[in-house]
């Protein structure tokens, strides 16, 4: 009989099967931590120099907080001096809604930098100033007809995209938040900007072996830790910001809310599954700290706390399996997709 273990590493036999690239990623936690208390910041330089073996730093105060024994070099996630090659150009057409960034438009900088294929999807009132960025080719713009996205909501300009994907005849379309800040590789505890390939080829690869995977994208870097095992992607949990629409589903984008895991949950009580990937993955700037798009529309709101009226706009749509918490020092939902056991399956 089938375990749950045999479950949970069926990843890794699919992966393998669908002809992807090698992946091994470790537990390296520490074994043991020990707490050292210094007297003095002579002791401290001592300890760094005839146990540690480094050179003492005396700088200020706050060098060295913690260290791990015996040091394990690594490179950083970042390599300002890799240059990027010509990379495979992606199967199914790139949608990047964009709304008041045409100053520092990051998610299609990146695409750029990459030599990816994509739409800049804009509204018509600020086609001269998204012209007027020197990051932005005017062949790439597609012009919503309607301004202010229906009401500062992106849900039109969505729904308009995903229409626009199935008129072009592709089934499937990506469509991608405006503050992607690059595209980060995931292997051996590693995780480097992706510079020289194409990471949206890595998903769809993946996807094309499958019939029922309704969307599918990368998770978010800051939430896959080098340091930490992690499947090469997991099935059956919410996909945002960096998305694989499959064109045929039934539902369509709704609500001013959430609509990433609202769409999520439709596909999955569907019966279909979705894929999220950690092999590649997308370093997007936190929600509400970056000016434009939905910031100033929808989750700054007079006399109301934007994210708890996003929670209670989600659990008011899926009562059955959300929630609303208060964590990390502020409202939000929380979602169980425990329930959800449906399985890939092969073409």
């Amino acid at each position: 009989m089938e375990t749950l273990l045999d479950i949970k590493e069926d990843w890794r036999r699919f992966w393998e099967d669908a002809g992807m690239p090698g992946y091994e990623q470790n537990d390296l936690n520490p074994f043991q931590s020990l707490v050292v208390h210094f007297l003095s910041l002579k002791d401290r330089e001592d300890f760094q120099r005839f146990v540690l073996k480094e050179k003492a730093r005396t700088n200020t105060n706050k060098t060295m907080k913690w260290t791990i024994y015996p040091t394990q070099g690594y490179k950083k996630w970042t390599d300002k001096n890799a240059l990027p090659s010509k990379v495979e150009p992606n199967k199914y057409p790139i949608y990047v809604i964009s709304k008041g960034r045409w100053e520092n438009p990051l998610t299609i900088k990146q695409l750029n930098h990459l030599g990816i294929e994509y739409r800049l999807v804009i509204e018509p009132q600020e086609l001269k100033k998204y012209l007027s960025s020197p990051h932005v080719n005017s062949d790439k713009i597609l012009t919503l007809p309607t301004k202010n996205f229906g009401g500062g909501c992106s849900i039109p300009a969505r729904n308009w995209c995903w229409e626009h994907s199935i008129k072009s005849g592709a089934p499937f379309h990506w469509i991608l938040d405006d503050n992607i800040q690059g595209f980060f590789e995931l292997n051996h505890n590693r995780k480097p900007k992706i510079r020289d390939y194409n990471p949206f080829r890595v998903v769809e690869h993946f996807v094309d072996q499958f019939q029922n995977i309704g969307i599918s994208g990368m998770n978010y870097e800051f939430f896959v830790q080098r340091r930490n095992a992690h499947p090469a992607y997991v099935e059956n949990t919410r996909v945002y910001s960096c998305i694989l629409i499959r064109n045929d589903l039934p539902f369509r984008w709704r609500g001013r809310y959430n609509e990433d895991t609202d769409l999520s949950l439709r596909v999955l009580k569907s019966g279909l599954c979705t894929v999220l990937f950690n092999y590649v993955l997308a370093k997007k700037v936190v929600t509400m700290t970056m000016k434009g798009g939905n910031t100033d529309s929808l989750y700054k709101l007079k006399d109301k706390d934007g994210r708890l009226e996003m929670a209670k706009a989600l659990c008011e749509l899926h009562p059955d399996v959300s929630k609303i918490v208060h964590k990390w020092g502020r409202w939000q939902h929380h979602v169980d997709y425990s329930g959800f056991h449906q399985r890939l399956k092969w073409k």
